[in-house]
Parts: structure tokens; sequence; C-alpha cells
């Protein structure tokens, strides 16, 4: 399937909040709790807002490798929610709310307290 973008430059604030659960849980890899983060943000039933994201960090990431072998069930599950929320699916569309989502995520699992340690991110997901 095509993915709706081939590269994303996440924002230094997005990379800080990634580092900081980097350390927290222990998950060593940038793109593991991107999808975390992503899936995350799919559960929640708000439209993301759609405020400007900016690319300023050196943390860059390929559909591919944020994907990885979840790359086809990633991309379903977001054109369904943008099928759902009537917005369309074409790829510009997508793209912005990859990003979107994907911000959106990691800002709720970075902000979460609670989130101490891997186990925690376990519980804070299932329980959402």
């Amino acid at each position: 399937m095509e993915p709706p973008i081939e590269r994303i430059r996440l924002s230094q604030v997005a990379k800080e909040q990634l580092t900081k659960l980097k350390r927290n849980t222990k998950i060593d890899q940038w793109n593991i709790l991107c999808r975390w983060a992503f899936c995350c943000s799919l559960a929640e039933s708000s439209i993301p807002s759609p405020v400007p994201i900016p690319a300023d960090s050196n943390l860059e990431l390929t559909w591919r490798i944020f994907g990885g072998k979840f790359s086809d069930i990633l991309l379903l599950a977001l054109k369904q929610r943008c099928y759902n929320e009537g917005i369309g699916i074409e790829q510009e569309t997508l793209a912005t709310q990859f990003r979107l989502h994907l911000h959106r995520g990691i800002g709720y699992l970075a902000g979460n307290q609670n989130i101490k340690k891997i186990e925690d991110l376990i519980v804070t997901v299932i329980s959402s």
C-alpha cells in the first residue's frame, strides 16, 4: 500500500517527549514508541486539533521504519479514522492526519505522570 508520507520529521518538543518516554520505559527504539503514541491518539474519540507542527528536530523516520510489519494495518486504521470523520482519504489529508495523531499521541504518553516503566505504558494503553 502507498504510505501517506514517505518521511516524517518530528518536532523538537516531540523528540524531547520521546526521549523522556525512552528513559522511563527503557524502550530504545523511536519507531516502537511512535507506534504506541499513534495508536493511543487513534483510540481517542476526539479529532486532533489542526495545529501547525514544526519539523524542527533532527529525528526523522520513514513510514517503513515507523510501521514496520504493521505498516499496512496502521495505514488502514488511519484511513478508517479519516473516513469515519468525513474528511476524506486523499494523500495530503492522510499525511496531515498522521502527523497530528502521532504528535498528539506522543504528547498524551509523555504527559502521563503515571508512566514510570514499560508496565505502566502497557496499563495506560490497555485501559484507554
